[in-house]
């Protein structure tokens, strides 16, 4: 996204709305070759290949598709997970070819699976999760119902141990200068966009590292 657009772009919900139309012009052909190249991207990054469980989404409203991805991570035997809407948070929900999915309020598909089979957000080693922009300091402004802020809240009083790491997924289009930050606002330890994986080096802050972890 421009300087001049984002800068021209003075509210959140203007920001959204004006890079949800950006992400759903892109055409069908294009959609598919990004979704390619993103995971492309992400299979050469060691903390995806060293993750056993991982939180994923299904694509809606132009997204980022992870499904070229999913089949990779399935190929691996990688366990694989969806995020359920459970009053203000997120549960996650196993995934696999055998898995019946229902729409939610939203009209987003979910798993429709036993509670007993959920992981904990605590026990996933990575979530990747969709956003609807992001800056070069790891924030994320996401669609604005604030579930993943709330379900990981917790990392925010972590120095150290953070689990899950968290991966915004996004196009290249949706970069954005800067965002302001809010107290609650669980940031990104890395964003990953048909270009390439840049994790941040500290919580919130400037420095950035390539997909295994070295300077850029």
């Amino acid at each position: 996204m421009s300087t001049t657009l984002a800068q021209s772009v003075t509210s959140r919900y203007a920001l959204r709305r004006e890079i949800r139309r950006l992400r759903r012009n892109l055409g069908d052909t294009q959609r598919v070759a990004l979704a390619h190249a993103l995971a492309r991207q992400l299979m050469g990054c060691v903390h995806l290949r060293r993750s056993e469980r991982i939180g994923c989404y299904l694509s809606q409203d132009g997204e980022m598709d992870l499904a070229p991805l999913m089949k990779r991570l399935r190929d691996l035997s990688k366990q694989l997970y969806l995020p359920v809407l459970r009053g203000p948070r997120l549960w996650f929900l196993p995934l696999n070819p055998q898995t019946r999915l229902v729409e939610n309020r939203f009209g987003i598909l979910e798993p429709d699976a036993p509670a007993r089979t959920r992981c904990p957000s605590q026990a996933l080693d990575l979530v990747l999760a969709p956003l609807v922009a992001f800056d070069d300091r790891g924030r994320r402004l996401g669609m604005g119902g604030g579930f993943y802020d709330r379900t990981f809240a917790y990392l925010l009083n972590r120095q150290y141990w953070r689990r899950p790491r968290l991966i915004g997924i996004a196009y290249d289009l949706q970069r954005v200068p800067a965002l302001r930050a809010r107290r609650w606002d669980v940031p990104l330890d890395a964003v990953a966009t048909e270009s390439g994986v840049r994790f941040f080096a500290a919580r919130g802050g400037d420095h950035s590292t390539d997909g295994n972890g070295r300077p850029p």
